[in-house]
């Protein structure tokens, strides 16, 4: 393909996700296929002779849109958002045509001077410690996932502990957790987890916290890691961080906070009260592919002191030998996470933050939770209804007063229309509906209209 081969070509990729986006919002969100039917559509073998881009264009039509399940609808309501935007996809697409391998600060030193100063921006725009920038002794790098920065954090906190057998290491977090946790630990050979009981509100008890640190001291055990969740998962809870930083202090527990979801709204000044005492961190992971317009995979993984991180992962053969990493002048981000290898992730967020600015993400975030507001003050006052949770941010979680089969009918109520879709969760035996506000392009008239459906079935 000759430069003006991909020119002409690019403009036809561009000009297809554009049409995409616009015709989104009417295209059934979930695709209509059985296991098997699009791997079906596919040649047995590699072609052996080159194909024409145009042949792959319709392919994309034929094949590929067939399995589709369309997370940038704005009546995407399930999980939590995956956002995207289009200064992302062209800061991602920038940063593919760069083709970048940016393991070591010599490899690629733009890819590396950029991630460090936008993350640093980051901990200034959300208010937490300055001590997390790469101009002190902490710093921020980019993950695939929240779920890689957990396990790193885990992985760090074991090495704490020369000469203890993983086996005898317990690490905590709350019922409500996310269960990279448990994988985490899992994947490390922790060889305890201990999920500790919630309040009312599905927030860590930091009394039953301390009496499962202390128990397991008695029992020989070696307590040694704590996850407090900023935005649960399942209800978007928010455990009392300032109340385990300090139990992690008194038992030296690795207090790690996973505000993958929430994190995004603490650009807004309004929503800060929720990491009160996050200064009292080891780490700190949150997701900019969740809710901030920058498109997966791009996951903000921030350390109080970058030294123990370095010294668990920094392995450093001959040839990856240089005289910049030799003197300590730089940063290698190899040495911040599992890969050697690692992408230019941090061209989109760039791309994303001076786009929009702050001001522009503040009233982005604030949008959403407005919406979910509004939708919570219709459940509250319609009698047949009742949240479970309070909507702290853009979730929403509620049920049908009559039970699990009444709340069950909600839910493909919703899913019927084909344009809006949720999915459900439970509370113990109790089922309950997950309405996640954060797509891109939604906006009051998208949850309208899952209203209009909750309402016909209730």
């Amino acid at each position: 393909m000759t430069p003006d081969d991909f020119r002409r070509h690019g403009k036809a990729l561009i000009d297809w996700i554009a049409d995409y986006w616009e015709a989104v919002a009417d295209t059934p969100i979930l695709p209509d296929v059985s296991p098997g039917d699009i791997r079906s559509r596919l040649p047995e073998h590699a072609p052996e002779r080159p194909e024409t881009f145009e042949s792959m264009m319709a392919d994309l039509d034929d094949i590929v849109m067939a399995g589709i399940t369309h997370w940038q609808s704005p009546g995407w309501f399930a999980y939590f958002p995956a956002n995207v935007s289009f200064p992302a996809i062209l800061g991602d697409l920038a940063a593919s045509g760069l083709g970048q391998q940016g393991m070591l600060w010599q490899t690629s030193p733009a890819t590396t001077e950029i991630e460090s100063h936008v993350l640093d921006w980051l901990v200034d725009l959300m208010a937490l410690p300055s001590e997390w920038k790469t101009t002190g002794p902490g710093g921020g790098v980019l993950q695939m996932s929240a779920s890689d920065s957990t396990h790193t954090a885990i992985v760090v906190a074991r090495s704490r502990h020369t000469g203890v057998e993983p086996s005898r290491m317990v690490a905590y977090a709350s019922s409500q957790a996310h269960s990279s946790i448990e994988k985490g630990a899992n994947v490390a050979g922790i060889g305890h987890v201990r999920l500790v009981e919630t309040d009312n509100e599905m927030a860590m008890r930091p009394d039953a916290l301390e009496a499962a640190v202390l128990a397991d001291e008695d029992a020989g055990l070696v307590p040694m890691f704590v996850c407090g969740t900023v935005g649960t998962t399942g209800t978007t809870a928010v455990d009392p961080i300032r109340a385990i930083g300090g139990i992690a202090e008194r038992h030296d527990l690795w207090f790690h906070v996973d505000a993958a979801y929430a994190g995004n709204a603490m650009i807004c000044q309004e929503f800060r009260h929720h990491i009160d005492g996050v200064e009292l961190a080891d780490s700190y992971t949150f997701n900019p592919h969740k809710w901030l317009l920058t498109n997966f995979d791009c996951s903000v993984f921030w350390v109080a002191d970058r030294r123990p991180l370095i010294e668990t992962m920094s392995i450093v053969p001959p040839y990856l030998r240089n005289a910049a990493t030799d003197r300590g002048d730089v940063i290698d981000y190899r040495d911040w996470h599992v890969p050697l290898g690692r992408r230019f992730r941090a061209l989109k967020l760039w791309f994303v933050l001076r786009h929009y600015g702050a001001e522009g993400l503040r009233a982005y975030i604030r949008s959403h939770v407005a919406l979910a507001q509004s939708l919570t003050e219709r459940i509250d006052a319609h009698p047949r209804l009742d949240t479970v949770a309070p909507t702290l941010f853009g979730l929403v979680s509620f049920a049908h007063v009559d039970g699990n089969e009444a709340t069950q009918r909600i839910v493909e109520a919703i899913n019927a229309t084909r344009t809006s879709y949720v999915v459900p969760s439970t509370l113990g035996d109790r089922l309950f509906v997950r309405v996640a506000i954060g797509s891109t392009l939604t906006d009051t008239s998208h949850v309208d209209a899952l209203w209009d459906a909750v309402e016909s079935a209730v």
